[in-house]
């Protein structure tokens, strides 16, 4: 996969073989790692919500589709103490059997989340 430095001195071959491949593989694991130090973005997670919940659940004032009256709307939720960003992100990983399948990944699930606490008006 890499090809470490080679150096003529054989003594110090061995520190600077580790030193080269370490950092070669913190360079690529680096970009990996930083992607869930992004912030959530609450816009795409507005997009997000109308296409996934807005058949169910109100989630935009500005939403084209009507939604179920007995199901609370994303204000409701995003009002309710229990409901931080946090819980959420747990409950959109394995949510209730009536909603449908997502399969949303860490950055989707933190982008709705993130729509959602931003509905909050406190």
């Amino acid at each position: 996969m890499f090809q470490c430095a080679n150096t003529s001195n054989p003594a110090a071959r061995p520190a600077r073989i580790w030193t080269t491949c370490w950092l070669a593989a913190l360079m690529l694991v680096a970009p990996v790692g930083s992607a869930s130090v992004h912030a959530a973005d609450p816009a795409t997670g507005k997009t997000l919500a109308l296409q996934w919940c807005s058949s169910c659940h109100l989630v935009s004032d500005d939403q084209p589709t009507a939604a179920s009256v007995s199901l609370p709307s994303f204000y409701d939720i995003a009002k309710d103490p229990d409901w931080t960003q946090a819980s959420l992100a747990t409950f959109l990983k394995d949510p209730h059997p009536k909603m449908p399948n997502m399969n949303l990944g860490n950055v989707e699930i933190a982008n709705l989340a993130s729509y959602i606490d931003s509905l909050s008006t406190d």
